[in-house]
């Protein structure tokens, strides 16, 4: 168990560090219009690059989860086994927010770095209405976050299926999330995950914070809807 819970430590840190590093450090370097920096196409591309690496990499050790939702999804899926989620969730928020410390003192490094916790995406930070990118309403923001979460639940089930092609399950996970951060990016800025909201969403203040609640009863909702109907298609 402690090498599992090390592995969705790691993993979490690579995914939070990777996917939000992008949105933070590059998504548009150089300043607006700048051909430099990478935009939301870059951002959703290296969130699932985080997953897809990290799933090859660690997913034998732990299953690769690196994300609450994933884990309570697997849960009602009948994938993973309810003593477990306690601890693998401690694991995916501590990796989460050490890298949210690692990426804070790295940005940090350059002396214009300054974050208006009144901005939406403030440091890669989630959220809705007035901290939303496109200035969506709570009700689209949770109803977004429901659905793209047990989309993903869906594709993580079907592609790590016994009958599935071998090997190939990382790369339709990481393709998963991209697709699901162009959709949803202007909407919420992309959770799915409440390691990953959590992990920036404090240190970058107050109003993320304030909204976390809605990063993490969403995404769970998700995972256990996607994991649920899974499961009922997975029965004889």
């Amino acid at each position: 168990m402690i090498k599992r819970l090390g592995a969705e430590f790691i993993g979490t840190f690579w995914l939070v560090l990777g996917g939000c590093g992008s949105a933070v450090l590059a998504a548009n370097f150089g300043g607006v219009g700048n051909p430099l920096g990478i935009g939301f196409l870059g951002v959703a591309l290296a969130f699932g690059l985080t997953v897809l690496t990290g799933a090859y990499a660690l997913g034998h050790i732990s299953g690769g989860h690196f994300n609450p939702a994933v884990s309570f999804g697997l849960w009602a899926g009948g994938r993973f086994a309810g003593k477990d989620l306690l601890p693998y969730i401690v694991a995916q928020v501590l990796g989460g927010l050490l890298a949210g410390f690692v990426l804070w003192q790295i940005a940090s490094g350059n002396p214009e770095f300054a974050v208006d916790p009144n901005a939406a995406g403030a440091f890669a930070s989630n959220g809705y209405g007035s901290h939303s990118p496109g200035g969506y309403s709570v009700a689209a923001a949770f109803l977004c976050e429901v659905v793209m979460t047990a989309m993903f639940l869906i594709v993580i089930l079907g592609a790590t299926h016994k009958r599935a092609p071998a090997g190939f399950a990382p790369i339709a996970i990481g393709l998963a999330l991209t697709l699901i951060h162009l959709i949803s990016i202007p909407v919420t800025n992309t959770s799915v995950n409440p390691a990953r909201s959590t992990g920036v969403g404090l240190f970058a203040g107050s109003q993320a914070i304030s909204q976390l609640w809605l990063f993490w009863l969403a995404p769970i909702l998700g995972g256990l809807l996607g994991g649920v109907i899974y499961r009922w298609f997975d029965k004889d």
